[in-house]
């Protein structure tokens, strides 16, 4: 239980110089001067009667107390919030801001189909829009930094709470000039001793493409890593390699890439599972049920 002289504000401006480790940048993203900020810190050090931080002429750091106290810091913010967020839920479940992740192989494929017809259905939600890989995700959703995750399951569920959104079929990318740019679907032991191009480690959609892969003897070119579908769809129009795209990501803007060929699988076609993914412990589950449902009748 928080004692009268311990104030959130402080606890706030604590975790913002753990955060950026400078003392200025710190001051900007609590709003407050530089000197406001460490006067406040130097209060609270003298309140707690322990040193929090070293203060050295070109570096920050917290001290052994510090990092711990931090630690607990965040999770009696992450708590305040809470409690303001659950107020305001209970005034009007559907307003005010809730923030969304996706993965990068979703958001751009999958926001032109659903941000509208969220946008019209839900005109009181304010969405805030971010893209992380699914570790970092899982991270930012149990830290209380996002509302909602929208990923490939199945994920690890620790602390946390899924629902399966919509299917996603994969599609074979090939060069134009590829002999089975021909064919009106592909079998997976057709890409027998192909060359794949596949995203770096830490996309999930790369261990998808190789599980995928795994019934055909395919050579994975070693010397490329690409940071997005769209670097893999250039490579593929170059003629390096064929690679796996996201169904979504073969339509609209991309359905007609210069230079490449989509083709779908054979029957019955590989796929993965996209979900949206929140905290147990979410005062938003009004707005992330609302917004899930949105994204489940307009993705397919």
């Amino acid at each position: 239980m928080l004692m009268p002289d311990l104030k959130l504000k402080d606890l706030r401006y604590l975790v913002a110089v753990a955060d950026t480790r400078h003392f200025g940048r710190a001051a900007e993203r609590c709003f407050v001067s530089q000197p406001t900020l460490s006067t406040q810190l130097k209060k609270l050090e003298e309140y707690l009667g322990v040193q929090l931080i070293e203060r050295q002429p070109k570096r920050v750091a917290l001290t052994a107390a510090g990092e711990e106290i931090v630690t607990r810091a965040r999770r009696i913010l992450e708590a305040s919030d809470e409690v303001v967020t659950l107020a305001r839920a209970h005034r009007d479940p559907l307003a005010g801001a809730l923030r969304i992740a996706m993965l990068p192989t979703i958001g751009p494929y999958l926001l032109p189909r659903v941000a509208r017809e969220i946008t019209k259905a839900l005109p009181r939600l304010d969405l805030r829009l971010y893209e992380y890989p699914t570790a970092a995700m899982l991270a930012k959703l149990r830290a209380g930094e996002i509302d909602l995750g929208i990923l490939a399951l199945p994920v690890d569920l620790d602390g946390l709470e899924a629902r399966e959104l919509y299917d996603e079929a994969f599609m074979v990318a090939l060069p134009a000039t590829h002999p089975l740019a021909k064919r009106p679907t592909i079998r997976i032991q057709d890409l027998h001793g192909e060359t794949l191009l596949l995203l770096e480690d830490g996309h999930c959609l790369r261990d998808q493409a190789l599980a995928v892969c795994s019934h055909a003897s395919m050579q994975e070119k070693q010397d490329f890593r690409a940071t997005s579908l769209e670097t893999l769809r250039q490579m593929v129009a170059t003629g390096a390699g064929v690679t796996l795209l996201p169904e979504l990501a073969t339509h609209g803007a991309y359905r007609h890439a210069r230079g490449v060929v989509v083709r779908p699988f054979a029957r019955p076609a590989p796929l993965r599972k996209i979900g949206g993914v929140w905290r147990k412990t979410s005062a938003r589950h009004a707005a992330i049920a609302a917004v899930c449902a949105q994204i489940a009748l307009h993705a397919a």
